[in-house]
């Protein structure tokens, strides 16, 4: 019942192999919101000095005035999908690291039973009860985790559904504003 140098290297593996897939996912959705980013700063550049022309090209106010309007349209539906794309690269950012974490715990499970078995085995006799005891309260604990999951995956789907709701009504009221 000791800890052998092999048990040792494939903790240490696990470890790093979560490690690195939570790495990797930050990495990911931090390149995906550069990349976001970045077209959204280029094309505000570009909008912005295509509008600066329109506007010095305008022969009156009410020309300027009408321009102007014009534009707000435009930029309100740039801002929402920009919004909208942040928004999808945090729920995928969110899934994988969930992933990770839901593999680790299964893992940790399974390595604490095994280990649960491995003492019962060798344990005095009468401590059967104390070892169903535990593998009882696990099994409590892991139900309790899956709903909890169930739970928040639920809550994730009705703040989406609120935020497409919400992205639609701005953009109802935008257009009703042009």
């Amino acid at each position: 019942m000791y800890v052998t140098p092999d048990q040792i290297q494939t903790a240490n593996k696990a470890s790093v192999e979560a490690f690195l897939a939570v790495a990797n996912a930050q990495f990911s959705a931090l390149e995906k919101l550069a990349n976001i980013s970045a077209g959204a700063f280029k094309g505000a550049f570009e909008d912005s000095i295509a509008n600066t022309r329109a506007l010095l090209g305008a022969k009156d106010v009410q020309e300027f005035v009408a321009l102007q309007n014009t534009f707000a349209q435009p930029a309100m539906e740039k801002a929402i999908a920009y919004s909208k794309s942040v928004y999808e690269v945090a729920t995928q950012a969110n899934t994988e690291l969930s992933k990770v974490a839901e593999r680790r715990i299964a893992e940790w499970n399974e390595n604490f039973v095994n280990l649960l078995d491995r003492v019962s085995k060798n344990a005095p006799a009468g401590s059967d009860v104390a070892v169903a005891a535990i593998k009882s309260m696990l099994a409590a604990s892991n139900s309790a985790y899956d709903n909890l999951t169930k739970v928040a995956r639920q809550a994730t789907e009705i703040a989406e559904a609120n935020v497409n709701a919400a992205t639609e009504t701005v953009k109802g009221l935008a257009r009703k504003a042009a």
